[in-house]
């Protein structure tokens, strides 16, 4: 088995000292990671106060921090905090954003072949034409072929899922960025896969995500993002009142504050623990994941090697049933993986694969597990 050590194994056993034990080998943290104890405790202390005083005296008491946390997160995607709405998650960001903005029937929004159904069918549902962007072989953007399409016909907008669920393939999105912005043209990152994961500060217009994947908040919280510039152009349902920001209007009132709070913490937890070198651990991560796996049985990695994500997808051996290997993994070696089938993405997949997360407090043991039950 592969000897080399992963990089900043400091963070890995911090990781592993702040939470509590996993039942298992939890390698799917592109679904949902595990929280802090921190993390944790602060939504029930939350929750706790909402049963002691109500729910929005107890909101009224935590404003501080929630405003330290729309800080936090604008700085991570390069924005301030009045730029920022916290939501449910980020389908409700993408719902939210596509609700103020109001574009006509028919405009045109280029988006990744392999672009998330849902997000697809949210276009679609506010009478959007998703039009494919150029892409390369392995489903990452051709930043020439962009280039062309901008100037040739430019769209109202271009969606770009920074990192896909169905596989970990890091996009070229600074390119991007560069690019829309000197065709005028409105980027809208998705950054559900990415924040927490890989650098997300690049200059978009707007960017959305979640709590409770690369951060390791909890469920039911998400975020929306949108520079001053694209704001200005939302319509919120109700508008807020003088001297709020205008992002706030599509902040849900009826809202899951405990998630919130759980989410700042951990928000707080992921800058203290140094993005930059978060980022380098996972890649290695990643890098040692594939290096173990590819041609293992059967299975194939889908990524390049040194991809810088930490994700990794294999494809299975002819005949061989993803959901039940994916099943038997939980239920005989208590290691949790997703199955990942072809209407996830369906521009791009053409059958199912096993998708391996590990978060920075995988331990090669856990992978070497792993590649013995496959």
């Amino acid at each position: 088995m592969n000897d080399t050590p992963l990089l900043h194994e400091d963070l890995g056993a911090a990781w592993r000292k702040a939470r509590p034990r996993p039942a298992g080998r939890h390698l799917d943290s592109a679904a949902s990671s595990r929280q802090t104890h921190r993390a944790l405790e602060a939504a029930a202390h939350h929750a706790r106060h909402e049963a002691e005083l109500g729910g929005y005296v107890a909101e009224a008491a935590a404003d501080d921090l929630l405003q330290q946390g729309r800080s936090v997160i604008g700085g991570l995607v390069g924005m301030a905090a009045a730029d920022v709405a916290f939501v449910e998650s980020a389908q409700a960001a993408m719902v939210a954003l596509l609700t103020g903005w109001r574009l006509p029937a028919g405009s045109r929004v280029a988006c990744l072949a392999g672009e998330y159904a849902p997000n697809i069918a949210q276009l679609r549902a506010y009478g959007l034409r998703p039009e494919p962007l150029p892409v390369d072989g392995l489903g990452r953007a051709d930043v020439d072929g962009v280039a062309r399409l901008l100037a040739a016909d430019p769209p109202s907008f271009v969606h770009l899922t920074h990192i896909p669920s169905h596989r970990g393939l890091l996009q070229p999105a600074a390119e991007i960025t560069a690019l829309c912005r000197a065709a005028g043209v409105p980027l809208v990152v998705d950054a559900a896969q990415s924040l927490g994961h890989a650098d997300v500060d690049l200059g978009a217009d707007a960017v959305y995500g979640t709590s409770r994947k690369w951060l390791a908040g909890p469920r039911g919280v998400g975020f929306l993002c949108v520079r001053p510039s694209l704001a200005a152009r939302l319509v919120p349902v109700l508008p807020e009142p003088e001297g709020v920001p205008p992002m706030r209007a599509f902040e849900s009132g009826e809202a899951h504050v405990a998630g919130r709070v759980g989410l700042v913490v951990a928000v707080g937890e992921h800058v203290a623990a140094g993005p930059d070198r978060v980022r380098e651990r996972l890649a290695s991560i990643g890098r040692m994941t594939r290096e173990l796996l590819d041609g293992l049985g059967g299975w194939h990695v889908v990524e390049p090697v040194d991809e810088p994500t930490a994700t990794t997808t294999l494809r299975p051996p002819e005949g061989v049933d993803v959901v039940g290997v994916r099943s038997r993994l939980l239920t005989e070696h208590g290691i949790v993986v997703s199955a990942i089938g072809p209407e996830r993405a369906p521009g791009e997949m053409t059958g199912p694969v096993l998708r391996v997360s590990p978060h920075l407090d995988v331990a090669l043991e856990d992978l070497e597990a792993l590649a013995t039950a496959l």
